[in-house]
């Protein structure tokens, strides 16, 4: 169109449009958003800043870091405040959030199992005193935690005689009074009166991977009556009142059996890794595909058949994809897409080593699994209880070369980003940061004020383009003016 208008020809038109374009979107977009985010943020990109040679991180990483942090790593390990310790040494426990109550539950002191339930409410990653919550049917330690749908579930265990149970017992909010429930062989909050019971396990199982998955509860491996590691897979899946139903074994079983093992659950794929089999502390790695299964066409002018619940298709190991080294007994969370697993034992000292891997949408572990010494615990720990609350993991009791603990260890999954960077093609500098509603109306006046005075600059721009005989005009009146001004203030 400007090439219609155009003395100099199609091609000088198309590139004082597209030139012109460009600076409208700059002006009018580019510009005020990074105005907004100079404000509520506490960088801002200028730029494309794709590589940096040049990069300033803030001392909270701490001096030992690389900056910028590697994607999916986390921050040193701090000791929690003695404040906060448990108020007896436990080990081989698990660990839930369920709202704002934090539970630690069963474990042993390393020599009987316990039946009690600590409990404590958390905020933001931080810890209060601990006291005894509702406690356990009977001792429990070693056992599966699974949380679905804010209940937790606690999955089998060792039981006071120390022989694998079969018990699935479950703690939550109660619907109307939005406190914590009493330990429970039913299910919670039920509309029926007696509420259903749980179900059992299809056989005693202690040390199993236990897991929460979309529709229900994957629970793998474990200690079978005789002590042996064992590969059967069991799911129990929720039905429309969403009630568990009976655990079914699914028919891909572990390629290796396996006790003692971390379990993960990512996209559409589950994730055994180490633990131990008949000869030890293992590195394996072992994926399965979750999902429908294929089932038959239906026929032309069928009513819609009732759909198939998800189920573990089948089981995959590859060498390359396996732990750094053999552990058993280690911690295992995930956060922001990543896998982790820290501490363990190799099956003869403990270890303190933090692994982390990226699963892709393929179910591949992108560059494998990665480490860091300054990720590491400052001491070896088995059997400790993590969880995940806020940006911060947190790993309680487990046991130590000094014996059981009581105390928790902690550390962030946020590190920060460098506050400068400087790269060939863009720039980070440094923002305002200002927080809450505020920060975010002053934002938008900021955006609104860089915006509204370039587009006054973009008028007066467009006016003066327009007014070309104007302006010259009037700068060959000022240049006169300048010249017989020039005698007078020389003969001054």
């Amino acid at each position: 169109m400007f090439g219609l208008f155009d003395g100099d020809g199609w091609a000088w038109a198309t590139t004082k449009a597209l030139f012109w374009l460009l600076v409208i979107i700059m002006a009018l977009g580019y510009i005020p958003d990074r105005a907004y985010y100079f404000v509520v943020s506490r960088t801002m990109d200028v730029g494309l800043v794709l590589w940096s040679p040049v990069n300033l991180c803030p001392p909270e990483n701490g001096s030992s870091m690389p900056c910028p942090v590697p994607v999916g790593g986390v921050l040193p390990w701090q000791p929690s405040p003695a404040q906060v310790a448990l108020p007896a040494p436990r080990t081989g426990g698990a660990a839930a959030q369920i709202g704002t109550n934090l539970l630690y539950i069963g474990g042993t002191d390393g020599k009987t199992p316990s039946a009690t339930t600590y409990l404590t409410k958390v905020d933001k990653g931080n810890l209060g005193a601990w006291v005894e919550g509702p406690a356990l049917p009977a001792a429990r330690t070693d056992a599966g935690l699974a949380i679905l749908n804010g209940t937790a579930y606690l999955v089998g265990g060792a039981g006071p005689d120390g022989a694998p149970t079969d018990t699935v017992w479950s703690i939550g909010l109660d619907p109307a009074t939005s406190k914590l429930t009493a330990w429970s062989e039913t299910v919670i909050g039920a509309a029926t009166t007696p509420p259903p019971k749980l179900p059992a396990l299809p056989a005693p199982r202690a040390g199993a991977s236990v897991i929460a998955v979309t529709d229900g509860i994957v629970v793998a491996g474990g200690r079978g009556p005789d002590g042996k590691p064992t590969s059967t897979v069991w799911k129990s899946t929720l039905d429309s009142k969403g009630a568990l139903g009976k655990f079914e074994a699914q028919a891909a079983s572990l390629p290796h059996p396996i006790t003692d093992a971390a379990i993960a659950f990512e996209g559409a794929y589950l994730w055994v890794f180490g633990g131990s089999d008949e000869t030890g502390a293992t590195g394996y790695v072992q994926r399965a595909d979750y999902g429908p299964t294929p089932g038959p066409t239906a026929e032309p002018g069928a009513p819609p058949a009732t759909p198939a619940p998800d189920v573990v298709i089948r089981w995959a190991t590859l060498d390359a994809a396996n732990l750094p080294a053999a552990r058993s007994g280690g911690a295992s969370f995930t956060a922001n897409g990543a896998i982790y697993y820290v501490g363990g034992t190799d099956g003869k000292a403990s270890r303190k080593e933090l692994y982390w891997a990226l699963p892709d949408s393929g179910g591949n572990l992108k560059g494998g699994w990665h480490h860091l010494d300054a990720t590491d615990l400052p001491g070896g720990l088995v059997d400790a209880a993590p969880v995940v609350t806020s940006a911060t993991a947190i790993l309680i009791g487990g046991t130590a070369d000094s014996g059981v603990l009581a105390s928790a260890t902690r550390a962030s999954l946020a590190p920060q980003e460098p506050f400068f960077r400087l790269g060939i093609a863009g720039v980070t500098v440094p923002g305002l940061q200002i927080g809450g509603a505020i920060g975010v109306q002053l934002g938008y006046l900021a955006a609104a004020g860089v915006g509204t005075g370039n587009f006054v600059l973009l008028v007066v721009v467009g006016w003066a383009f327009n007014h070309r005989t104007q302006i010259s005009a009037w700068r060959e009146r000022r240049k006169i003016a300048r010249e017989a001004k020039a005698p007078e203030a020389e003969e001054a």
